[in-house]
């Protein structure tokens, strides 16, 4: 089997830490997703495949955008309730 290319190291580790800034305003909570998130990482750990580490990168890179579509869909449902509230004062 072959080493991935630094390249992709670089890549895994890039995904991993925005997904970890992401965690931040988690609903669930920091304490909640961090473990999950290092978990689903780690059980990868062991690819070698270099094709098999890209298609591990698109999915985190799916699940980046799932999360970012929750932080504005929850900014969205904040800011509707907020001027609902002055709309109706």
């Amino acid at each position: 089997m072959a080493t991935p290319t630094p390249e992709l190291r670089h890549q895994v580790i890039r995904i991993y830490k925005e997904l970890l800034f992401l965690g931040r305003e988690y609903p669930l909570g920091y304490e909640y997703y961090r473990p999950r998130l290092h978990k689903a990482f780690a059980s990868q750990a062991s690819l070698r495949d270099e094709e098999k580490i890209k298609q591990g990168i698109k999915r985190a890179e799916f699940v980046k955008k799932e999360i970012e579509a929750l932080y504005y869909l929850k900014r969205y449902r904040t800011l509707r309730q907020r001027y609902d509230e002055m709309a109706s004062a």
